[in-house]
């Protein structure tokens, strides 16, 4: 089937802005709050957002094989289950409806107040239940900078990293979207030169720059997914900010790894962009080092060229851009991701998330995080209005941004924002 809804030269009759991270060709899916307070699944184009419940009770899906109350829920999962055919028909329908060629709903100024909204009359929530969350490892850049950092420098990258994706299961219940702030986590540290460890606050909270995917319904227990079909189960991606409190991190991780360190807050963006939407932008990943095990050897173009980048923007100040990465520097591919995932029969579900693990690229100004960027707080980083940063501080926004662009078209992910509270007070 084909991607209609991809075609370069379509015009919308929403209207838009240059370079938009929105326009037609994009039709990522969220959920989110209307000004009647009912919430919806909706898409996007340009700055106006769409009730696709709506826009479904009045009869633009017909002839789509979809349940009445399909757009009708907090959650995009049931959606999600329905299949990457269901997924590229309903995008494409959307495109069609839209396209500055068609007057069915442009000319119907009933239906068009039922259906429409600008940004500032909608929440966005998060948008799907996350029922298992995955973090993977797969920079090498980044994993070769902690171990220069941690280890012997000559043998940066443990045995294992170069033979397979390394991940860890992580905890969903702190996934949160867009626009929540956090506070400050606290736990165990050991200090330089402390033999016992001491209890308080994080003094090297960091992000991560990552980017990560939603996940259908894959296989059964103990079915592998081939790496030949696991894009099929892969809906869309999100920008990533995996929040991460170095300290509390560094004294629990060995033997059995990230565990407070890491679980108190993740931060995504609320669109989901399609895979059928980046199709455009595929290209080529980093060439294995090592030959790689047969289940996981793919051919074709595995990974997307995505535009990224970090700003820390201090309380009321400017905002300034701290790294320029791009996801199309990670080692291991999404396909690998989910097959190795699942070759011991692990079942995947709608709405589970994998994130790609902390994208830094090959020059000190794409590090993905400021572990990185300020090595270890060693090299202090310079902000616009005065002043530096070693890790975050209190009342910092930390905003990640991605886009791709090619022939003309852009297609983004909007950004992820996030601020740092001081600790949690009752």
């Amino acid at each position: 089937m084909p991607i209609t809804a991809n075609y370069p030269d379509r015009k919308t009759w929403i209207e838009t802005f240059p370079n938009t991270d929105f326009p037609i060709q994009n039709i990522p899916f969220g959920v989110f709050l209307t000004r009647d307070d009912i919430i919806t699944i909706g898409t996007r184009i340009g700055d106006t957002a769409i009730d696709l419940g709506a826009l479904h009770q009045l009869g633009y899906f017909d002839g789509i094989p979809l349940t009445d109350d399909i757009f009708l829920q907090d959650s995009l999962n049931d959606f999600i289950s329905d299949g990457k055919k269901t997924w590229r028909l309903v995008r494409n329908r959307i495109a069609e409806i839209f396209d500055a060629k068609n007057n069915s709903l442009k000319n119907n100024e009933k239906h068009r107040q039922e259906v429409l909204f600008s940004l500032d009359e909608i929440e966005m929530q998060l948008p799907v239940r996350i029922g298992d969350y995955t973090d993977f490892y797969s920079s090498i850049e980044h994993a070769t900078n902690v171990g220069k950092m941690f280890r012997d420098p000559e043998n940066a990258l443990l045995p294992n990293w170069l033979h397979m994706p390394v991940g860890y299961h992580g905890r969903s219940s702190s996934i949160i979207p867009s626009g929540i702030p956090i506070h400050r986590p606290q736990g165990q540290k050991l200090t330089n030169g402390a033999k016992e460890p001491i209890f308080g606050p994080s003094r090297l909270v960091d992000f991560e720059l990552e980017m990560a995917f939603i996940t259908t319904d894959a296989n059964q227990l103990g079915e592998p997914i081939p790496i030949e079909e696991a894009e099929d189960y892969i809906f869309g991606m999100v920008l990533f900010n995996d929040w991460s409190a170095r300290d509390i991190q560094k004294w629990e991780y060995v033997p059995l790894g990230p565990f407070l360190g890491k679980n108190f807050a993740s931060s995504i963006s609320p669109w989901i962009v399609t895979l059928d939407a980046l199709e455009p932008y595929r290209t080529d990943g980093p060439k294995p080092l090592k030959e790689q095990l047969p289940y996981l050897q793919y051919k074709g173009k595995k990974s997307f060229d995505i535009n990224l980048e970090v700003a820390i923007q201090p309380e009321k100040a400017v905002e300034t851009v701290v790294s320029k990465s791009n996801f199309k520097h990670m080692y291991w591919t999404m396909a690998q991701q989910l097959t190795h995932h699942t070759v011991n029969g692990c079942p995947v579900n709608s709405g589970d998330l994998m994130g790609s693990g902390t994208l830094s690229g090959p020059t000190p100004d794409s590090y993905g995080s400021m572990l990185e960027l300020s090595w270890r707080g060693e090299k202090p980083l310079q902000l616009n209005e005065g002043g530096s940063r070693k890790f975050i501080d209190d009342n910092d926004t930390v905003i990640m941004r991605g886009y791709c662009e090619k022939d003309g078209v852009r297609i983004g992910f909007g950004e992820v924002s996030t601020k740092l509270l001081p600790v949690f007070k009752k």
